[in-house]
């Protein structure tokens, strides 16, 4: 059987064999159900569906342990305060012969991957916001806070200076390298935030956000959702919208300039640096990789 093509270097083997013998092994009630993959995974897992009502989402390294675990700790406290369905875990798997991390079996919510059609992304930018402006409401006792790793979305963006420009260099003959330095160095200047702390979901790309009956319907992947700086999530602002939308989802967090810049920069650090690393792999990364650089830098006038 083909397994699931790989995104890391360090990725284990998966496939819908190796979900079969986990589900047979630990959870022999759900053995049997067809199992498929589900073709936009994500990055840091491989989900699974299995029948009609399940899930099941494997780590692909070893970094990306613990989000079971932490899902079952916190989806059920954050699910009454949102104004969004997010995921249901069910079950923890644990490691095996076959796979060497712990594993979860899901709720399975409708949906498909957030597209543009035919979807009103005005409409979308103020469902989102809503659902950004209730979980930013909720209680942070206890709650996980970014780790002291420049990837830790909701964190200052000065860490990823020097990765950003050693990025930026190796793409030098592809970019506007001065114009990019220039907006990055303009978000760099608004990189000083001593808020409170507000949950933030920290990844809500086109992936995490599911559509139904042209509407949003549910938020997933709460693997990055931290106590951590709002501007995490104002990211969607480039990652899902444009034009009026884009604007109507700022107006509607009532995101102030600096909170904006600081998003802004997180935007394009995590395009450029991403860059050089999936190249590689994916002959599409860098046409459009220079195309989400474009459209960030659109509010950005300094030459």
């Amino acid at each position: 059987m083909t397994g699931v093509p790989k995104l890391h270097d360090d990725e284990v083997e998966i496939d819908s064999a190796v979900v079969e013998r986990l589900l047979a092994e630990q959870f022999p009630r759900w053995a049997g159900l067809p199992v498929r993959v589900v073709e936009r995974s994500g990055t840091d897992n491989v989900t699974f569906r299995v029948g009609d009502d399940l899930s099941v989402r494997l780590p692909r390294t070893s970094r990306n342990q613990g989000q079971v675990e932490m899902d079952l700790t916190w989806m059920p406290r954050l699910a009454p305060y949102v104004s969004l369905p997010i995921p249901e875990p069910l079950e923890l798997g644990q490691p095996s012969e076959v796979y060497p991390f712990t594993w979860g079996v899901y709720r399975w919510l409708p949906g498909a991957p957030f597209a543009p059609e035919p979807v009103d992304r005005t409409q979308a930018a103020h469902d989102l916001a809503g659902f950004v402006r209730t979980l930013r409401e909720v209680d942070t006792t206890g709650a996980p806070v970014p780790d002291d790793d420049p990837f830790s979305r909701g964190t200052p963006l000065a860490p990823r200076d020097e990765m950003f420009r050693v990025a930026l260099d190796e793409l030098r003959e592809h970019f506007d390298t001065e114009r990019v330095l220039a907006a990055w160095e303009e978000s760099l200047a608004a990189d000083t935030w001593d808020g409170t702390p507000r949950w933030i979901h920290g990844d809500l790309m086109s992936g995490n956000l599911l559509v139904a009956d042209s509407k949003l319907s549910a938020v997933i992947d709460f693997a990055t959702a931290r106590a951590a700086d709002p501007a995490g999530d104002v990211l969607p602002a480039w990652w899902i919208f444009e034009g009026e939308s884009r604007k109507a989802y700022r107006e509607a967090l009532e995101v102030d300039n600096a909170t904006w810049l600081r998003a802004r920069g997180w935007a394009l650090s995590l395009v450029i640096i991403a860059i050089p690393y999936y190249m590689g792999r994916f002959p599409d990364t860098l046409p459009n990789g220079q195309a989400s650089v474009a459209d960030i830098l659109t509010d950005f006038t300094a030459h």
